[in-house]
């Protein structure tokens, strides 16, 4: 698998090349051995039934979420259910609903499961379609008390469907958020996307590092010395994870003529991990 790397900083996108294998003992990344899991979730279950209470809940609204999105996001089955094969179904459905022209699901961790460091991992099979918007990813647990961008946030995995090859990892934060954020594309090469089958996504968030993964392949590190003079590091509290899938918006952009739908978001399973000591 070939690897495309781009740096995104300040609205400038700067090609760094393919990414090597090796790396120097600071950038030392520990395979999945190292790691004891603390949580996950392997979606098994009846086709229509919701994903467990206890690890989910439903972000439920329409306003846009800050982001000019067109869904509007339900607890409804229709929208996020299994799909009886072992998978999370995120199902973005065309069809009138609350004074929206669509409905989609987002469910979050937040107030059930929350982390501080660690190996945060989803293998999902992505949506293909121009303005398809979904993403795996994370904010800071102490959001009431500290507004984004200041409680941090992590986008393990963010995607145009308009550009099924590629996706990006982000860390955004105090002085680096929104199109100044800091964050690096994992492009696939040779015909492949990410609508074609399954891919796994991961960080492996350590003090002062977050690294980032496709297929247990690193293509960015991001260090608390590259941002030190940009904001402030935030990313020391425990964070809270959310899946969704997003159509229109500020990054997915007009939804295409061929874009078909329903579209769905397929997740075969979500695991946490801490490091072994």
């Amino acid at each position: 698998m070939s690897i495309v790397r781009c740096l995104h900083l300040a609205g400038f996108v700067i090609v760094l090349g393919t990414l090597v294998a090796s790396c120097d003992s600071s950038d030392e990344v520990y395979s999945p051995e190292r790691w004891t899991l603390t949580r996950s979730d392997e979606f098994e279950g009846d086709e229509g039934t919701p994903p467990d209470p206890t690890l989910w809940t439903y972000d439920i609204g329409g306003d846009g979420w800050g982001n000019q999105q067109l869904e509007y996001n339900t607890d409804r089955i229709e929208n996020v259910s299994l799909d009886g094969e072992g998978h999370l179904r995120i199902r973005a459905i065309e069809e009138s609903y609350e004074g929206n022209e669509y409905t989609s699901g987002r469910i979050t961790t937040q107030g059930l499961f929350e982390q501080k460091y660690g190996r945060f991992e989803a293998r999902i099979k992505l949506p293909e379609g121009a303005g398809l918007w979904p993403a795996f990813w994370m904010l800071g647990a102490n959001i009431e008390e500290a507004p984004w961008p200041e409680c941090g946030e992590i986008d393990i995995m963010e995607y145009q469907g308009q550009r099924p090859a590629r996706m990006f990892g982000t860390l955004h934060g105090p002085g680096y958020s929104g199109g100044a954020a800091i964050g690096y594309d994992f492009e696939l090469e040779d015909g492949e996307t990410f609508a074609d089958d399954f891919h796994l996504f991961a960080i492996e968030w350590d003090p002062g590092r977050v690294t980032f993964l496709v297929d247990d392949e690193v293509y960015n590190i991001i260090r608390s010395t590259d941002i030190t003079w940009r904001g402030d590091w935030v990313f020391t509290n425990e964070f809270f994870m959310i899946l969704n899938l997003a159509v229109g918006g500020t990054l997915g952009g007009p939804v295409g003529v061929d874009t078909e739908f329903p579209a769905e978001m397929l997740i075969d399973y979500v695991r946490i991990y801490e490091r072994v000591q």
